[in-house]
């Protein structure tokens, strides 16, 4: 397929209901479902949300497609295909350990030939798809694009995170091409199908069981900021009516994966509208907010999207980024503050170098640090910035890097192979050992901050 991004249109906002056709007058007008379609297409509903969910957040949109998506043989189970997705994560797929977990970046391999599918591996997560409940946090290596054949994942919404090579991604509601930089979501139940338009590619995915993707609330921020909604991106219509005979469609249920076969393109949806979609967004578009006077602000300020839970104010899993961002806190340590956190953290890098570790944090690598796992800037970042003196003070701005990190409330449970894997960087700890004590009994507050010249004082 080509992929050329300037032939593609894209629908912008985040929550809309829109309306796509690819050849004109292919909607129904006034109803859903009509005793007969226009252009003899067949209606079908894809339901996000149960029926009787409020209607501010219910999601379901209607596609009108050449022939409905019933039309396959049944499903079986295929036997060498995703042997390392988990769904289910207990201590009979997984392990539990506090120890915090640094991976060096896996190398896509040449051979054999991997597709999206075929390179889709877990490394953590917590809960269940079955119960609707958890999340999980994957990687992929791909090498290949996917041929006559499609995904569908009826666990739960993918968020992928490209860091090498683009993707080019057919859905039924249209395509998407995604860049590094970008991210994609794909909600539960859609089909979809992933070209490498530059060859070899790898990334990051995370799933989401029994929740959906939406926007952080702004509090005190205001009205504006952070992501805009206008800033999401949604394809078009576009369909394909070939003959295909042995199309595959491949299903993940359970974590686990199922085959049916079919004679026809799963990407036939001639029109469709609604507010149930795929979406990408440009990381770059990120507004962030910092401190402007003293003091590290919490990761939450860059929080791009957030999966909530009943409980306000505490996620399912959070999205956030560490972009390209203006330091100027005065007398202030500038980079990540050392930390022990309720909720768990996996943090990936897409380009550049961490603020928080100078060294052994490689862009395609990954880290994990568990609930109340103690973590923060390894040694040579803590010590040069105290003893940047003057300069310390001095505006900074922090570029040429873009990390991110999925955060969960709920405590993830680590794959196997992910502990046993050639990449693990089993000497992470040592980043920390050389951090040494500082503790002066005559230091009488020379660190504190101080009023700056001129500032009103009082007895």
């Amino acid at each position: 397929m080509a992929a050329d991004q300037e032939e593609l249109r894209y629908l912008s906002g985040l929550g809309n209901s829109f309306s796509s056709e690819a050849v004109a007058g292919s909607l129904p007008v006034g109803q859903n479902s009509p005793l007969v379609c226009p252009l003899g297409l067949y209606a079908e509903q894809l339901s996000g949300t149960s029926f009787t969910t409020p209607r501010a957040s219910n999601l379901r949109t209607w596609l009108y497609r050449i022939k409905p998506s019933v039309t396959h043989e049944p499903f079986h189970p295929l036997q060498d295909k995703g042997p390392r997705l988990v769904g289910e994560f207990d201590r009979a797929t997984t392990v539990a350990t506090p120890t915090q977990l640094r991976w060096r970046p896996a190398e896509v391999p040449l051979d054999p030939p991997l597709d999206f599918i075929d390179g889709l591996y877990t490394v953590c997560g917590a809960g269940s798809s079955f119960l609707r409940h958890g999340y999980a946090i994957h990687m992929y290596a791909a090498n290949k694009s996917m041929d006559g054949c499609a995904l569908c994942n009826a666990d739960g919404d993918f968020l992928i995170v490209p860091q090498q090579g683009r993707l080019f991604i057919t859905t039924e509601c249209g395509k998407m091409l995604v860049s590094p930089g970008e991210i994609v979501v794909i909600p539960q139940g859609f089909r979809f199908a992933v070209d490498l338009p530059d060859g070899p590619s790898r990334g990051y995915v995370s799933e989401i069981f029994g929740s959906h993707f939406q926007l952080p609330d702004l509090g005190p921020i205001g009205a504006n900021g952070l992501a805009s909604p206008r800033d999401f991106l949604s394809p078009t219509a576009w369909f394909e009516q070939a003959h295909r005979p042995g199309y595959t469609i491949v299903h993940k249920y359970g974590g686990e994966l199922f085959a049916a076969t079919q004679d026809f393109s799963p990407f036939n949806v001639v029109a469709w509208h609604g507010n149930y979609v795929p979406y990408k967004y440009d990381l770059s578009r990120f507004c962030p907010f910092n401190t402007v006077l003293f003091d590290h602000g919490d990761p939450s300020v860059n929080t791009v999207l957030t999966a909530p839970t009943d409980k306000p104010g505490v996620a399912l899993l959070d999205f956030v980024i560490f972009p390209p961002r203006w330091l100027v806190a005065e007398n202030t340590f500038r980079p990540p503050y050392y930390h022990r956190n309720c909720m768990s953290e996996f943090m990936g890098l897409i380009h550049g170098i961490y603020e928080a570790k100078a060294d052994g944090f490689l862009p395609g690598g990954a880290s994990l640090h568990s609930c109340m796992t103690p973590h923060g800037p390894d040694t040579k970042t803590y010590e040069a910035t105290i003893n940047r003196g003057d300069a310390a003070n001095e505006p900074w701005r922090l570029s040429g890097t873009l990390a991110f990190m999925f955060e969960s409330s709920l405590i993830p449970r680590v794959c196997r192979w992910a502990l046993d894997s050639p990449c693990r960087d089993l000497d992470y700890y040592q980043c920390w050992i050389g951090l040494k004590s500082h503790f002066s009994s005559h230091d009488n507050g020379a660190t504190a901050r101080e009023p700056a010249a001129g500032a009103d004082q009082k007895d």
